[in-house]
């Protein structure tokens, strides 16, 4: 009974912490678009957008991450066969690359924190996808399991970033015609 409810909750704070770190991406894109403008603008919308980051990252998307860390060792733990199990580790490979995207955002968050911008909101667009990726991997592993064809969900996930690319392809069209 325990492991449901840790289960639950490993489940609801995983998605308190993607949608942090989707939105926080989202608002990389603005900042780095903010700083581009002329002031007062550029000053008005960098603040406001840096008190939105800020708070996104430490009250949301930092704790969510903690807590879902947490409560799946928690679940490993009260279920330590599940460590024995292939698809556990190929999930748990594509958890620790979700730490290491986070920690790259975390970077990219100081650095515009004090208005250094390294990258353009077209790179962002697309760094904004890898989370995509690897939620749409981390959830069909552990949701699908055993039944995995490895080949067809390495192909559904290549497919899936092929089809992200040319969405923000597109989008990038549409915006710039209308500029």
């Amino acid at each position: 009974m325990l492991y449901t409810y840790l289960k639950a909750l490993h489940i609801i704070f995983m998605v308190t912490w993607f949608a942090g770190l989707f939105y926080m991406v989202r608002l990389f894109i603005y900042q780095i678009e903010a700083l581009e403008k002329p002031e007062p603008e550029k000053t008005i919308l960098g603040n406001q957008l840096k008190l939105m980051a800020r708070r996104l990252w430490n009250i949301i998307t930092v704790p969510g991450s903690i807590l879902t860390l947490t409560f799946g060792l928690w679940m490993l733990i009260e279920n330590p066969a599940l460590l024995k199990q292939p698809w556990m580790h190929i999930k748990l490979t594509f958890v620790v690359v979700l730490f290491a995207y986070m920690f790259k955002c975390n970077s990219i968050y100081s650095q515009l924190q004090k208005d250094v911008a390294k990258y353009s909101s077209y790179f962002m667009r697309i760094f904004n996808e890898v989370a995509t990726l690897l939620l749409f991997a981390i959830v069909f592993l552990a949701v699908l399991k055993h039944s995995v064809n490895w080949f067809f969900a390495t192909l559904g996930l290549i497919f899936l970033a092929v089809l992200l690319m040319l969405g923000i392809r597109l989008y990038k069209k549409l915006r710039n015609r209308k500029s």
